[in-house]
C-alpha cells in the first residue's frame, strides 16, 4: 500500500471536504483533481468556463488541487475524487497495489519525435560524455519513484549502469535541479520546462541524455476517471471529455490567451512561459487528446520490469471506447 506525507494527507482531506459539498439539484457534479504543470485544457475550463456551454448547465465541476498524481490515486480510492490527472506509473501502482479500477479518458501531454523530452544535463566542461561514464557519479531526479525516475533507470540499465548500485541518486525536484547542478551537489541534473529554457538561456550546461533516447513516444499526463463513476455517468463523462478536447483546441489556437490562463493558474509570469509554452520545445499536445494506449502499455511493462509496478498490467483494462477522446 502506498503511503503519503502529512501535506498529501491534508490535500486529501481538502478533497474529502469538497466531496461533501452539496451539488446543484439535478445537475451532476464531477469532483476533479488537478495539479501543475501541463494541464492547459483544465486550466482553460477553470479560468474561462463561459467558453463551454455545457459546463455549469448540464454538469458542474468541483476542482481540487493536489501536489502530484500519487495522492490523487489515494483520493480516488477513498471516494474523494471521480477524476484526476495521472501519470502511467501512478495509475499502474494504484491498480496493481490497491486495485484501482479506472478508465483513461484523454491525454494532456506526452513526448513525440521533435517535441521537448525530459533530459539530464552536465556542466559544459564535465568529463562525463555518455551514460557509460555515470558509474560512481551523483545523479539528480525530480522525485524518487516517479515516472521520470523509472525512465532514467531503464536507460541506465540498457547502457550497462545498475541504477541501484552504480550511481548515487539525489532527489532535487525540478525547480532545484539547475542550482544543484551548478552548485556541484549533483554531477548530472534533470530538466523539464520551464527550467530547461532558463538554464539553456544562461548557458554552461550540456545535454547528456533524454527520455526520448529510451522510447520515441512517452505519455506524461492523462485524464483518468474511476470506472464505477463512468459506468454510472456515461453521458456526463462524454460531456467532460468533449469539453476537455474543445479546451485543448482553444489552448492551441490562441497561444496568447493560453499564456494568460496558465499564468493565472500557476502564478508564473508570462515572460517565463513565453520562451517554450506550446512551442516546439514544449511537450507534445495532441489537439484531439487521444491517448497513446500503446505507449502506456510499453511504460507499464518497463515499470514492471524495474519492480516499480508489482504485477503485469494490460492497458485495455483502462479503456472504454465510448468515453475516450475524441468522443464522437
Amino acid at each position: 500500500m502506498m503511503t503519503f506525507s502529512g501535506s498529501f494527507k491534508r490535500l486529501l482531506c481538502a478533497g474529502l471536504l469538497a466531496a461533501s459539498l452539496p451539488a446543484t439539484a439535478d445537475v451532476p457534479t464531477i469532483r476533479v483533481g488537478w495539479t501543475i504543470p501541463a494541464e492547459e485544457a483544465k486550466y482553460w475550463m477553470m479560468r474561462r468556463p463561459d467558453a463551454f456551454p455545457d459546463l455549469g448547465k448540464k454538469y458542474k465541476i468541483e476542482w481540487v488541487q493536489f501536489q502530484g498524481t500519487a495522492p490523487m490515486v489515494q483520493a480516488m480510492l477513498s471516494g474523494a475524487l471521480d477524476c484526476s490527472s495521472q501519470a502511467p506509473l501512478s495509475l499502474g501502482q494504484g491498480a496493481a497495489a490497491s486495485d484501482l479500477k479506472a478508465y483513461i479518458l484523454a491525454q494532456h501531454v506526452g513526448e513525440k519525435p521533435g517535441s521537448f523530452s525530459v533530459y539530464w544535463a552536465v556542466p559544459e566542461d564535465s568529463p562525463i560524455k555518455s551514460i557509460a561514464d555515470l558509474k560512481g557519479k551523483t545523479v539528480g531526479v525530480n522525485v524518487y519513484g516517479s515516472g521520470v525516475h523509472g525512465g532514467m533507470a531503464m536507460l541506465l540499465k540498457k547502457n550497462g549502469i545498475d541504477p541501484e548500485k552504480d550511481i548515487k541518486l539525489v532527489e532535487t525536484g525540478f525547480p532545484g535541479s539547475e542550482a544543484a547542478l551548478r552548485g556541484g551537489r549533483v554531477d548530472v541534473g534533470v530538466f523539464v520546462q520551464p527550467f530547461a529554457s532558463r538554464a539553456e538561456a544562461k548557458g554552461g550546461v550540456r545535454k547528456l541524455f533524454a527520455l526520448s533516447d529510451l522510447m520515441p513516444n512517452t505519455v506524461h499526463v492523462m485524464e483518468v476517471c474511476k470506472k464505477d463513476w463512468v459506468d454510472a455517468n456515461v453521458e456526463t463523462a462524454k460531456l467532460y471529455t468533449r469539453d476537455m478536447t474543445a479546451a485543448m483546441k482553444m489552448a492551441l489556437d490562441n497561444r496568447d490567451e493560453t499564456i494568460k490562463v496558465v499564468s493565472e493558474v500557476t502564478r508564473a509570469p508570462a515572460a517565463a512561459l513565453e520562451p517554450y509554452l506550446l512551442k516546439a520545445n514544449d511537450f507534445a499536445h495532441d489537439p484531439t487528446m487521444k491517448p497513446d494506449f500503446a505507449a502506456v502499455q510499453t511504460m507499464f511493462d518497463m515499470y514492471t520490469e524495474l519492480g516499480m509496478i508489482k504485477k503485469p498490467l494490460k492497458v485495455d483494462q483502462f479503456r472504454r471506447d465510448d468515453v475516450v477522446a475524441p468522443v464522437k
